[in-house]
């Protein structure tokens, strides 16, 4: 490593010249001219296909299984074959309501090179909400694990399109338990619908093009039911090899890789502990491992001690998520005790991030990068990464966008379709953050008028308030819509008003977001009740309880005998509401 490093400006110029792996050229997607990579992967039968590069190397581990990338590969190619004879055919949804477990993997792969579009569905999600993302996607099959058919169960015969349920045993030393029958709906454990894994197979001949629809990820929005972002093979490729790009763009210009002190490869090992039904868990951990032999070790729930064993046992090198899981780590009375001198990247989003937690991850792994990032559902994963020694000296940024990615900072009140040109520029200027490349998804499936609402000329409105310095850092300073993050899952905050204004002794209310020093956020609702009504605030949280998921329901309940404070315009000053909740707090 020379003594002065390129700039970010100056690698990403060298990487990204004619003849380079990650040269970039301008292409026409779906009637829209953007900067796409050269050298992509066409689809993801091929990524599938790469993985046979590391055939030998652990892929998978979860408690006492261990599957390599061969046995893996051989699963995925049997189960695709499976799934044709089941009647899929390309196009066709096929859902997975799941925690993190080898066989949400192994039925990711198996459908998506079938041509079926995968529809993760939000494990922690409420039976109702499950059937919603079942009935609005038009699944045909579902992948599910034992404690969300449960849950499941009682909707079944509201589920016109689905005819097939494969159960995935919640323990993995034994077969799934399928206990009930349906008129109409064939269940089968996963086992009984695999079979016998053919040694030798490989996934079906079905002609797989960059647009063709791939996935759809479910994202809760402003208003109504959540929308399914519609993701195209081109989408989640252009996260791969964004992700492929930051990794050796740093080690040129930081001299930082996957080598030891001899200079040998070493594997990349990863804790999973960000759900696959995320962008990010799926696109930008398990898409990527997969194709560049990364191991994955998953946990049934988290643990900071058992994630520190982990660590020493299987010689991890990342861990990430949210901030909140570094965080538990490092806290941990045990941390000491372990052998951590594996771990090589500290990176997180999601969440907001502490800038002191940048200097306790330097002390605590002395060769790890601490790192944070920046995408939406809407931008399949990633849209930038801050890391190494960028993040350390601009710990409040997300870091620079990708080559292929043009971002733009518009006045919240811009009613055109895509930036102008003379919009002012510069490191003092705050706006909404747009985002236009070929990682921005085509639109919400069948939600014309929501689509239209979010993107324009193939600029996503991203919703949340940023500004971008002279070297092309970004900086999120807030979010435009009322959404809040807490530990990594977004709330937004009408859905929650909408449940609680269901109770009849609510006569106005708002829920807002509030500083939480392990989950970044937590929810709170200020609730203003009806003329002499009385309630305890334990009983709107059961009431939420009944309507929405558990990571929706607040945990800081405010009663409050004024009228909520508004603009001329009747809208709640939700910054006003939370500064006094803050000032609560503080007392």
């Amino acid at each position: 490593m020379s003594e002065s490093p390129l700039s970010i400006v100056e690698a990403t110029a060298q990487m990204t010249a004619p003849g380079q792996m990650f040269e970039t050229e301008r292409t026409t997607v779906n009637g829209i001219e953007m900067s796409v990579w050269k050298n992509a992967p066409a689809n993801l039968r091929q990524v599938l296909d790469m993985s046979l590069n590391h055939a030998d190397r652990d892929f998978l581990v979860y408690e006492e299984q261990r599957f390599t990338f061969d046995e893996h590969y051989r699963i995925a190619s049997t189960l695709a074959h499976r799934l044709i004879d089941a009647g899929v055919v390309k196009g066709d949804r096929v859902a997975i309501a799941s925690r993190n477990l080898p066989q949400w993997v192994f039925a990711f792969w198996g459908a998506m090179v079938t041509g079926a579009v995968v529809v993760p569905l939000n494990a922690w999600w409420t039976s109702e909400e499950l059937a919603y993302g079942l009935t609005d996607s038009g699944s045909s099959i579902l992948f599910i694990d034992e404690e969300r058919l449960e849950r499941l169960a009682k909707q079944l015969d509201h589920l016109p399109e689905l005819r097939t349920i494969v159960v995935i045993s919640d323990d993995p030393t034994r077969r799934a338990h399928v206990d009930r029958t349906h008129s109409r709906i064939q269940l089968i454990a996963f086992d009984d619908f695999l079979l016998k894994v053919d040694s030798a197979a490989t996934p079906p001949e079905v002609d797989l093009e960059p647009d063709d629809d791939a996935t759809m990820f479910y994202t809760s929005g402003t208003t109504g039911k959540p929308k399914g972002a519609v993701g195209s093979h081109r989408n989640a490729l252009t996260n791969l090899m964004g992700l492929f790009f930051i990794g050796q763009r740093a080690a040129l210009r930081f001299g930082t890789g996957n080598v030891d002190l001899e200079g040998k490869s070493i594997q990349n090992a990863g804790l999973l502990n960000v759900p696959l039904f995320h962008a990010t868990g799926c696109l930008a951990v398990m898409v990527v491992n997969t194709a560049s032999g990364g191991k994955m070790v998953m946990m049934h729930h988290f643990d900071a001690g058992k994630a520190l064993a982990l660590i020493e046992a299987e010689r991890l090198t990342m861990i990430g998520g949210v901030p909140t899981i570094a965080m538990q780590i490092l806290d941990h009375p045990d941390f000491k005790k372990f052998d951590t001198s594996s771990i090589r990247s500290v990176s997180y989003g999601g969440a907001p991030a502490p800038p002191e937690l940048v200097k306790r991850i330097q002390a605590a792994f002395p060769v790890g990068q601490p790192g944070n990032g920046y995408g939406l559902t809407e931008t399949s994963a990633a849209v930038c990464l801050n890391s190494g020694p960028d993040y350390v000296a601009r710990p409040d940024s997300v870091g620079t966008a990708l080559p292929v990615c043009e971002v733009a900072v518009v006045p919240e009140e811009f009613e055109g379709g895509e930036p102008a040109p003379d919009l002012a520029k510069g490191p003092g200027v705050v706006g909404e953050l747009w985002i236009k490349g070929p990682n921005v998804v085509r639109g919400y499936w069948h939600k014309p008028e929501a689509t239209a609402q979010s993107f324009s000329k193939g600029w996503l409105h991203t919703g949340d308030i940023a500004r971008i310095d002279d070297e092309g850092f970004i900086y999120i300073v807030d979010r435009a819509k009322d959404m809040i993050i807490r530990g990594g899952e977004n709330v937004y905050s009408v859905i929650v008003e909408a449940a609680i204004f269901e109770h009849p002794d609510v006569a106005d209310c708002a829920v807002v977001g509030v500083p939480h020093p392990i989950l970044g956020e937590e929810v709170a609702a200020v609730i203003v009740l009806r003329p002499g009504r009385v309630i305890e605030a334990e009983e709107i949280s059961r009431h939420v309880a009944q309507r929405l998921a558990r990571f929706e329901v607040p945990t800081r309940i405010f009663f409050r005998t004024l009228a909520l404070p508004r603009n001329p315009q009747g809208k709640v000053l939700k910054r006003e509401l939370r500064d006094s909740i803050e000032e609560q707090m503080q007392l």
